[in-house]
Order: C-alpha cells, then sequence, then structure tokens
C-alpha cells in the first residue's frame, strides 16, 4: 500500500532553492527574514500541503505553545465560556490549545493528561471530572514542572493556583433569597461531597440554614451527578415525602431543568408551591417557562484569569513562590421560579 511522504521543511527548501534554516525562519515570521521569502515560503507550504510537526518543534526548542485544556463536557454554555476566553488570550500570545473533555470519567481525564503530556504542552488548564478522587495523575503533571491551573472545581491538598466562585457563599445568598420569599422547608439536590466546590455548596447549605433558624432535614439533602435525568429522578424522590419542601436549591443547572420538568408535568405550581433556584446561569434558564432562578459563574472572568495565571508562568522562568487563588463573588441572577412576588 502506497502511502503519502508527509512535506517536510526540506522538501519548501528544495523548491526555493534555499537552506532549511531560511524555511524554518520564514514560517516562525523571524524579522531577519525578507517579506518577500517569506511569502514565496508561505506559498510552497500551502502548495505542498505542509504541517508542521508540533511534536518535533517542542522536542528542539522546549516550547509546543501549546497548552492543554480539560473540561468535564463542551455542551455546557459555562465551559465553553470559559474556553473561548481561555482561547481568546492565549492566541494573542501566540499560544494554540488542545481541548478535551472528560464526560465525568475519571479514566478519561487520565488519558487526556497522559495525551496531553505527551503533546509536549507547556501548560494545562483543567476543570475536575466529578468521579475523580485520586490526583495521581494531577500530581504527575505537578512532578514535570508544567504549570498546572485548575478552574471551578479543583482540590486544595494539590496547592496549585485555582480560578473560581464562592461556592459557600452563593449557597448563603440562595437560601436567603428563598427565605425572603417565605420559603421554610429547602431541600437541596447537590453534587459529590468528595469535589470540594459541591462541598463547599452543602456546608454553604447547612450553615445557611442555621443561620435563618431553619431545621437540617437529611432527607432534603441529596447527591447526585447533576445530570437532566439525575435532576428529574431526585425531583420525583423530594415530591414522595410525606412532608415534602417548599423550595428546591440545585447546584448544577441542568439538574435544575430536569426538576423544572417533573414540576411541570405534575402541574405544581413554582414558585407558589415549590420555588426553584439553579445554579449556572446556562442560556437556557431565561428560556424555560418558568425562567430558573440561577447563580451567575462569571465564566468570562475566569477564562480569561486562567490564561493570565498560565502566562505568569510561561513568562516567568522562575518557580513563582506565591500561588493564584482567584475567587470571585457570587450573583444571584432572580427569575420567575423563585420570586414569589411576580405571582402576586
Amino acid at each position: 500500500m502506497n502511502t503519502k511522504k508527509k512535506t517536510t521543511i526540506k522538501d519548501i527548501a528544495n523548491v526555493l532553492n534555499i537552506s532549511p534554516a531560511a524555511v524554518s525562519k520564514a514560517l516562525h515570521n523571524d524579522s531577519r527574514i525578507s517579506e518577500k521569502t517569506k511569502k514565496a515560503v508561505r506559498q510552497v507550504a500551502k502548495n505542498l500541503n505542509y504541517q508542521p510537526n508540533h511534536l518535533a518543534s517542542a522536542l528542539r526548542s522546549g516550547k509546543s505553545k501549546l497548552v492543554g485544556v480539560i473540561v468535564p463536557r463542551t455542551n455546557s454554555n459555562f465551559f465553553s465560556s470559559v474556553i473561548q476566553n481561555i482561547e481568546e488570550v492565549l492566541n494573542k500570545e501566540g499560544y494554540n490549545i488542545i481541548i478535551t473533555q472528560s464526560n465525568e470519567s475519571y479514566k478519561k481525564e487520565c488519558d487526556s493528561i497522559d495525551t496531553l503530556l505527551f503533546t509536549q504542552v507547556d501548560g494545562i488548564i483543567a476543570s475536575m471530572a466529578n468521579e475523580t478522587i485520586d490526583l495521581f495523575y494531577y500530581e504527575k503533571i505537578k512532578s514535570k514542572g508544567i504549570p498546572l491551573i485548575l478552574f471551578d472545581r479543583g482540590e486544595n491538598d494539590l496547592n496549585v493556583d485555582y480560578i473560581g466562585i464562592n461556592d459557600y457563599d452563593s449557597s448563603h445568598v440562595i437560601v436567603k433569597h428563598l427565605v425572603s420569599q417565605g420559603c421554610k422547608r429547602i431541600a437541596h439536590i447537590g453534587g459529590f461531597k468528595h469535589t470540594r466546590i459541591y462541598n463547599n455548596r452543602i456546608n454553604g447549605y447547612i450553615d445557611a440554614l442555621k443561620k435563618h433558624h431553619l431545621p437540617l432535614d437529611d432527607e432534603l439533602l441529596i447527591e447526585s451527578n447533576l445530570t437532566i435525568e439525575e435532576g428529574r429522578e431526585k425531583m420525583k424522590q423530594l415530591l414522595s415525602l410525606k412532608n415534602r419542601p417548599d423550595a428546591v436549591y440545585v447546584a448544577g443547572d441542568y439538574a435544575a431543568l430536569g426538576a423544572l420538568q417533573v414540576l411541570n408535568e405534575e402541574k405544581i405550581s413554582v414558585p407558589n408551591e415549590i420555588a426553584l433556584v439553579g445554579f449556572g446561569n446556562e442560556p437556557f434558564t431565561d428560556m424555560v417557562t418558568p425562567r430558573i432562578t440561577s447563580i451567575n459563574q462569571h465564566s468570562e472572568e475566569i477564562g480569561k484569569q486562567a490564561a493570565f495565571v498560565f502566562l505568569k508562568h510561561a513568562k516567568n522562568s522562575i518557580i513563582k513562590q506565591k500561588l493564584d487563588k482567584k475567587i470571585l463573588d457570587a450573583e444571584l441572577i432572580i427569575r420567575d421560579s423563585s420570586n414569589k412576588k411576580t405571582f402576586l
């Protein structure tokens, strides 16, 4: 079977009768090469379908100008917005990004890390999968001296740079709002406690109930993977209780959407019978009926700050002594699903 030979810098050099070194400099926009030569090199490279070997380049220079980005999923507006803002900042500095998604799988996350390390990325910006408990692969990144910046989901034990919102305070803001609407029996469909952000949201919920002199009922605190399907299942579980809640705070908008579907199907008035609050401010929260109250996670700012922190590493050969921990304030976007005043 014939396999097409990959075009190399030498092939371009032979066509133009110049040295491979001159071709390389032209492709890297070196100021020592004339614009005429650069234009000729680019045209021949295009004609020959030349594709640069980033791995070989990284091995030679020690820099790949590539940054790995690991997210739980790309179909979330929050994560896609973070990615977009990381890319915009890094592109201006000559970096490209490689995006991988774990789909909340620990194994896929580990495979992604191995792939990115093999590709010789200059840094990794990541948000952990729900399944991730063992931090060995993240420690592996650190052990190789590669900058690691975590956002949204990250673990304090890793002692790395982190960008996110104040999850603990977010729960206080939500409970305070629901109490102001006259709610007295507030349930929480949360994420898994082993993930720091969800543990912080759970602790914030528990402490906020105490602050407002509301009882903590174990049957109203439920852990889940926060998918639409789980939101539906957990909402049905809450509705089956003898003393059902008059408000439900869900730690993710997709699960909140599933919960709303069940409430609508059961003809339960939202928010008059049961108020509902989500988390993430996904675009659909402002499109469904009733519109879902949610926490804005400041995805644009998180993406930009994560990129800026990486660039600090890239521009400093000496390892930073002080870690960047940027915690953004919670912002509650109040909509129909929890605002009883709009239904008076």
